[in-house]
């Protein structure tokens, strides 16, 4: 999913970063790779600290074709969105020495746009590169996998990450969860990611990143 999530990045970086004057040719890669970490790692890090709630309503948002409502512009007022601009922007300048305004640009633009597309694609059941499933699997560590094989084990036969997204929005019954309720599965998930956290610390994450440059 982290590949997949590149390449996305990828192609929503070709105006705002890569036929952008203010951004050096040679370091467009770099800039789309930190990007992809931005985002990987601003997923992660909510997940870790118990905000699983914040990241299916994101997504949850969009399941009934709102994709309108929510477009870009709108995203820069999620506070998840808004916290990976910040963060990104402060890359953009620190790392890659953009001026304040420069950078605030390509930030307010990419982000919102990777965060949109991301959502539009695990939200396409004809798109089977991009899942909520996957992407919380990749997030955790597998933990996902592990909740939904748990609570089919304890009687909720049909459950699926997507019965989390309903619990969270208002659509689906949150005491039918057989593993002790949907809490649990909020600390479960935040272990997954949290032991993912640790795995991937001192740039680990980053380095998985660059990897795909080089295909």
């Amino acid at each position: 999913m982290l590949e997949e999530l590149f390449n996305l990045v990828k192609g929503s970086a070709q105006e705002t970063v890569v036929n952008n004057p203010d951004v050096p040719n040679d370091q467009n890669d770099e800039i789309v790779a930190e990007a992809t970490n931005t985002v990987a790692s601003g997923l992660r890090n909510m997940v870790a600290g118990g905000g699983l709630q914040n990241i299916l309503s994101l997504f949850g948002n969009n399941t009934s074709g709102n994709q309108q409502q929510q477009g870009s512009s709108s995203l820069l007022s999620n506070p998840i969105v808004n916290m990976m601009v910040g963060h990104f922007a402060g890359k953009l300048m620190s790392k890659f020495n953009l001026g304040g305004a420069q950078a605030n640009n390509v930030a307010n633009n990419l982000i919102p746009s990777v965060i949109s597309n991301l959502v539009n694609k695990t939200n396409d059941p004809n798109n089977s590169n991009f899942s909520i499933e996957s992407l919380l699997n990749s997030i955790t560590g597998g933990a996902s996998n592990q909740v939904v094989q748990q609570e089919q084990q304890n009687g909720n036969s049909g459950f699926n990450i997507s019965d989390l997204i309903g619990q969270f929005t208002g659509g689906g019954n949150t005491q039918q969860s057989g593993g002790g309720g949907l809490m649990d599965i909020v600390s479960q998930l935040a272990g997954g990611a949290q032991a993912q956290q640790a795995k991937n610390g001192g740039g680990g994450l980053m380095d998985l990143i660059k990897g795909f440059m080089q295909k």
